[in-house]
């Protein structure tokens, strides 16, 4: 996911959240996100493009029914057909935009885990969010986007199938192993074949990480960036350094219990 907001069936192209303690949640986010000398994200919480890739919500009383998990945005062919999958295959409905002729236009659901996502049609090209002109500085790796996507699960097969069928999204086999031995993950590929998410097995690597889909998000200085985690209240659930003794990547926890990682930009 090297562009900022990329459209397909499967493509995510956004991600957003209703929480409580609204300003408190904002500057959480403005703080963690916008470090390194050349940050990836603005205290607006605009990319540094001016893109509005992620966004946080006051939890006022229509949303108060929703989860506090970061929610992504997967364009699919049909919305109504999509959410009609999803209430067959066990999931069920939290929310369902329609037009006035009752044309579905988007849709909020649950998996039968509990996690959490949005459905939207697929998003044209000319109708995507447009840039306030910046360039990023040092290639287009440089931009603040939603980097990954993956969903941890007791059942990462059962959950495979479910979002293949509601989002439409093709499976390609990881291989993994743990002291248990060998097993399969799982990436989820988009309609041009290229990996937009991953289903994980609770296990090996993933263990003890909660049930809803994670969101990555590259910051300009990871080590800061974990730093001001802690300073402003949040938790570091799980972090993983690289061969170079540097952070690569961690799942955090916000201060109202949200869950989100971040990763070195």
């Amino acid at each position: 996911m090297s562009d900022p907001l990329v459209t397909g069936v499967g493509r995510v192209l956004s991600a957003d959240i209703a929480v409580p303690e609204h300003e408190r949640e904002v500057r959480f986010y403005s703080r963690v996100l916008s470090t390194g000398e050349n940050p990836l994200w603005r205290e607006d919480l605009m990319n540094n493009l001016g893109m509005p890739v992620i966004g946080l919500g006051a939890r006022i009383p229509d949303y108060a029914h929703l989860p506090l998990q970061w929610m992504p945005h997967i364009q699919v062919a049909d919305v109504a057909a999509s959410v009609g999958r999803a209430l067959d295959l066990g999931g069920s409905q939290l929310m369902h935009g329609k037009d006035d002729d009752g044309n579905s236009q988007w849709a909020v659901l649950l998996d039968p885990n509990g996690a959490a996502f949005g459905i939207i049609p697929i998003v044209s090209a000319e109708a995507a969010p447009p840039a306030d002109g910046a360039e990023p500085r040092d290639g287009e790796e440089a931009m603040g986007r939603i980097a990954w996507l993956d969903l941890t699960v007791s059942d990462a097969s059962a959950t495979r199938d479910f979002y293949r069928e509601v989002v439409g999204w093709s499976v390609q086999e990881v291989e993994m192993d743990d002291e248990e031995g060998r097993y399969s993950d799982y990436n989820l590929l988009s309609d041009d074949g290229s990996p937009a998410a991953g289903v994980c097995h609770a296990r090996g690597v993933n263990l003890g990480l909660p049930p809803v889909w994670m969101i990555y998000l590259p910051v300009g200085d990871l080590g800061e960036s974990l730093r001001r985690v802690r300073v402003e209240g949040g938790e570091i659930i799980k972090a993983t350094r690289g061969s170079d003794g540097e952070y690569a990547a961690a799942v955090m926890r916000d201060p109202v219990g949200a869950c989100l990682a971040l990763v070195q930009g």
